[in-house]
């Protein structure tokens, strides 16, 4: 009886060596955290696989209003790559100084599109921007017009176009691009103001010479995972994630 508890005991021992080693050849599973502009969700899971294929590396998205993540990070929220849809939010950020020094860039551009319901159907073929002043149209969903991206690019382009005074009254604030395009799918407006990329088949899109200038920029957080960080924002200025940005329709900054 005593040989055989000799026996277990030696085994178990054997084992406990074992395991530190066997635990080290296991792959770790790394993963990075990425806050990213609601209009880009349609693309995240592409550019995902794409990064993972290159690099072994998971992405974990989280996909907001750029305002609402800013406040995030700047509260100390967990993030590693930070894509806004504007300068302003990113701006907050680096002078809460959560921005990795020196990986800030300029990623993308967009446009701005008019969006009316019924969705996508039945749109008239000669809608105009002043037609937003019209009384058929009752309801007009944008961004919040001073915090959300796209409600401020919206703004600013009715403010260039004349038609701020006429159109500010119909103004049902919602928190993302994505969050107009549903409400006038929904009826929930008549017309919507939105990324272009948000919405295939828009009644007008704005030309980028009459529109404002839309940047998505993007950085490494502090107290990231800086290394994978670094490579990820790499991978979105290389060629892979250029051919998913190009097909999505976002526009390249000069």
């Amino acid at each position: 009886m005593a040989s055989k508890v000799r026996v277990i005991f030696v085994i178990a021992a054997i084992l406990w060596a074992l395991a530190p080693a066997a635990s080290a050849q296991r792959p770790v599973r790394r993963n990075l955290m990425v806050a990213a502009a609601a209009s880009l969700g349609e693309i995240g899971p592409q550019l995902s696989q794409a990064f993972h294929q290159a690099h072994s590396v998971s992405i974990r998205f989280n996909f907001a209003g750029s305002h609402t993540l800013a406040r995030q990070i700047i509260e100390g929220a967990p993030a590693d790559v930070f894509v806004s849809a504007d300068e302003a939010q990113m701006d907050a950020v680096e002078h809460a100084g959560r921005l990795v020094e020196r990986t800030r860039f300029n990623l993308l551009g967009n446009r701005l599109m008019i969006v009316l319901t019924p969705f996508p159907s039945g749109l008239p073929v000669a809608f105009r921007p002043p037609n937003l002043a019209d009384a058929t149209v009752r309801r007009v969903a944008m961004g919040d017009t001073e915090a959300v991206p796209i409600g401020v690019y919206g703004r600013r382009w009715l403010e260039h176009a004349g038609l701020w005074p006429a159109v500010a009254a119909k103004v049902v604030s919602l928190p993302s691009s994505p969050a107009v395009v549903a409400a006038v799918r929904e009826g929930r407006a008549e017309a919507g103001i939105v990324y272009a990329t948000d919405a295939p088949g828009g009644a007008f899109i704005v030309p980028a010479t009459e529109g404002p200038r839309i940047v998505y920029p993007a950085a490494a957080v502090v107290g990231a995972r800086t290394e994978d960080a670094r490579a990820f924002l790499a991978f979105l200025r290389g060629p892979v994630a250029r051919q998913i940005f190009e097909a999505a329709r976002f526009t390249h900054l000069p």
